[in-house]
C-alpha cells in the first residue's frame, strides 16, 4: 500500500519535472493532431480553477482529506481490496497536487485533451488522472457493487 503510493507520487512528480524543464518555454508539443497536446500550465486553483490563489484553503482540505483516507485504508486494510485501490489512488494524487501546492504555490498541469473545435477539457496531470480513476472507480463499486445494501 505505501509502497504504492510512494510510487504513483514520484511518478507524478518527475513527469511535473520533466514538464517544467521541457515544455515552460515552448508552444505546446502536438501529440494528437485535433486532440492532445503537451502545454505547460501552472494553475493556482483547484480543478477546474476553482478557489484559484487560495493556497492555505486548498492546502488545509486536501490534507484533511489525505489524513481521513490514510486513516480509513489502515482502519479497513484488506477488507476489500477494490476500495483499497481506489483510495490508494485518490492519496496519491492528492499527495502529488499537494507537493506543489506547498513548494511552488501552483499545481504544474501538462496534458490538454480536446476534440478540435468541439471539446476543450481543462489541462490536467497524472495527479488528477490518480483522482479521477479513483474516485469514479470508488463510486462505480459503491453504487452498483456494494453488498452491504
Amino acid at each position: 500500500m505505501e509502497l504504492l503510493i510512494v510510487l504513483l507520487v514520484l511518478l507524478d512528480q518527475f513527469s511535473k519535472y520533466i514538464a517544467k524543464k521541457y515544455l515552460i518555454l515552448k508552444q505546446p508539443i502536438n501529440l494528437i493532431n485535433g486532440y492532445l497536446n503537451l502545454i505547460y500550465v501552472e494553475n493556482r486553483g483547484a480543478a477546474f480553477g476553482f478557489f484559484r490563489d487560495k493556497k492555505i484553503i486548498l492546502v488545509g482540505f486536501t490534507s484533511i482529506v489525505v489524513i481521513g483516507l490514510i486513516y480509513y485504508l489502515l482502519k479497513n486494510k484488506g477488507k476489500d481490496r477494490f476500495i483499497d485501490f481506489c483510495l490508494i489512488l485518490i492519496i496519491a494524487g492528492a499527495i502529488g497536487n499537494l507537493i506543489d501546492r506547498i513548494y511552488l504555490n501552483y499545481v504544474v498541469d501538462f496534458i490538454h485533451f480536446y476534440i478540435k473545435d468541439v471539446f476543450d477539457w481543462p489541462v490536467f496531470n497524472f495527479a488528477d488522472i490518480y483522482v479521477s480513476i479513483g474516485a469514479v472507480l470508488l463510486c462505480i463499486k459503491l453504487i452498483f457493487f456494494d453488498k452491504q445494501r
